[in-house]
């Protein structure tokens, strides 16, 4: 539901990244960038709705309103939304590369 939600977003370069077993925050890990401080605040928004709308409680969200770096803490499943340059600089996905050597995987 989250992939559609982001693809349905117009989300860009989303990559999901199972983390069961190396976390004890969560099991999977996704992350996506939108095209502007404008638009990662969009996706976050669409995002937070649909995970309400299926049922779901007691979600966190940091990184408003600023909106260069959206985390969306749904419980099992952490949401990464960035701007491009903010996504690059953090570069979360080669940190979790390192310690998965498979990498994540394209959605």
């Amino acid at each position: 539901m989250i992939l559609e939600s982001l693809d349905e977003s117009k989300a860009e370069e989303t990559v999901s990244i199972d983390i069961t077993g190396k976390s004890s925050m969560s099991d999977h890990m996704v992350v996506a960038t939108g095209r502007s401080q404008r638009h990662v605040g969009a996706i976050a928004d669409r995002v937070v709705e649909d995970l309400k709308t299926a049922g779901g409680q007691d979600i966190r969200v940091a990184g408003m309103p600023h909106c260069d770096w959206v985390l969306i803490d749904a419980g099992d499943i952490i949401v990464h939304i960035f701007r491009p340059e903010v996504r690059s600089f953090y570069n979360i996905e080669k940190m979790w590369r390192a310690e998965h050597p498979a990498g994540p995987i394209a959605v």
